[in-house]
């Protein structure tokens, strides 16, 4: 049973850096493909980044490339969001996402396995 657990949220500035965790569990974590989704109040559900399997891979969404970076660590079974200049439009609850299959491409918009969800609040 895959599970997934997001923390590291909170209440920042605008401008400040805030870093997220997903500690996944249950399967072998160093084949499948990790994304970041964030939904804000009243908004759909939008895709924030992605990382492939080996985390040599990345995509981001247009309104966060060049202020959040994604990255894994196979070791620990864990991916990580760091963001960087935040605004309040990043304000939302942030969810960590993997796939059914191994392998993925970070190109692939969808998921399968989704975490709880971390709140981020950015003050201006």
């Amino acid at each position: 049973q895959v599970q997934l657990v997001e923390s590291g949220g909170g209440l920042v500035q605008a401008g400040d850096s805030l870093r997220l965790s997903c500690a996944a569990s249950g399967r072998i974590f160093s084949r499948y493909r990790m994304g970041w989704f964030r939904q804000a109040p009243g908004k759909e559900r939008e895709f924030v980044g992605a990382v492939n399997y080996n985390g040599r891979t990345t995509r981001y969404a247009d309104s966060v490339k060049g202020r959040f970076t994604i990255s894994r660590d196979n070791t620990k079974n864990t991916v990580y969001l760091q963001m960087n200049s935040l605004k309040p439009e990043d304000t939302a609850v942030y969810y960590c996402a993997t796939d059914r299959e191994p392998w993925g491409l970070v190109q692939a918009n969808l998921f399968d396995y989704w975490g709880q969800g971390t709140q981020v609040t950015v003050s201006s």
